[in-house]
């Protein structure tokens, strides 16, 4: 299981998910890695990489509302940071996996734990 608060991208291997042209600001797009659910969002022109889980009950989280950068659950209302997956409110107590991204060549890259 990954520590997510303690992840160092320089422990990680680093995928390649989408060009950078794919996603214009204030788009997300959903992918999925290892059978692991993510979705990318672009926020004033950074990006960031959550699991689309709510670790209130398990839902999606990617479809709800991005605001600033904390995206709402649409389920019950939970919201995390995307930055670091840190959970903000109620219902959620626990914080949901947050992955490094960066850009290389134009292409965006998802940082994972070398297991």
């Amino acid at each position: 299981m990954y520590d997510y608060n303690l992840v160092n991208p320089d422990e990680c291997e680093f995928i390649e998910i989408a060009s950078q042209d794919e996603l214009d600001d204030g788009e997300r797009l959903f992918i999925e890695v290892d059978e692991i659910q993510i979705v990318l969002f672009k926020i004033a022109g950074e990006y960031f990489a959550i699991g689309d889980v709510c670790s209130h009950d398990d839902g999606p989280l990617g479809d709800g509302d991005v605001a600033e950068f904390k995206v709402t659950c649409p389920r019950h209302g939970a919201k995390f940071d995307v930055r670091s997956g840190k959970a903000l409110s109620l219902p959620a107590i626990v914080d949901i996996p947050a992955y490094p991204v960066r850009t290389v060549n134009n292409r965006i890259e998802i940082g994972l734990l070398v297991q």
